[in-house]
């Protein structure tokens, strides 16, 4: 479906934002570890993208934010995998987001932090590649909060044919 029949999905008042699930050689996932400014403490895992900048689409987004994020630029966008709305605090705030999640691959797995703005040098402690198995392991939080399972359904079963929308996720 297009990007512009579907737009209209994202609710009043919500953030549109792209997300990345980027697939290396190996069919490992690249997760950035985050946590809260103010309370280093707090920390999560969770997928490279963000907000829509005016006058661009989605797609352009999840190029954009992951070359910032990341310095990964050799990469074959694929199509919308998933959908989600969520809803987070951070920085102070309230983050109300509608997020596709694109479905990537690259064969470049070195990362380079050098784009990211000042927020996110304030709040990403770096970056790893993860299998599915690690991500199962793993007791850290990783949004969104099944990743693991649907990580391993893709690699499984490959791409849906439409996007599957995800849970809610509040916190």
């Amino acid at each position: 479906m297009a990007d512009d029949i579907r737009e209209g999905s994202a609710g009043p008042g919500l953030r549109k934002v792209a997300r990345v699930i980027l697939l290396g050689p190996d069919d490992r996932i690249l997760l950035m570890h985050g946590y809260e400014p103010h309370d280093p403490s707090s920390t999560w895992w969770f997928t490279p993208g963000g907000g829509v900048e005016a006058g661009e689409t989605r797609e352009q987004a999840a190029l954009r934010e992951l070359a910032e994020e990341t310095g990964i630029t050799d990469v074959r966008l694929g199509p919308v995998i998933w959908e989600r709305v969520c809803s987070f605090p951070f920085d102070g705030r309230r983050w109300d987001q509608d997020e596709w999640y694109y479905l990537a691959r690259t064969e470049q797995t070195r990362t380079r932090t050098a784009g990211q703005t000042d927020l996110e040098r304030r709040s990403v402690a770096g970056l790893r590649w993860w299998t599915a198995e690690e991500l199962f392991a793993t007791r850290e939080t990783v949004y969104p909060t099944r990743l693991a399972e649907l990580l391993r359904t893709l690699l499984d079963e490959g791409p849906p044919t439409a996007p599957v929308v995800l849970e809610t996720e509040r916190v």
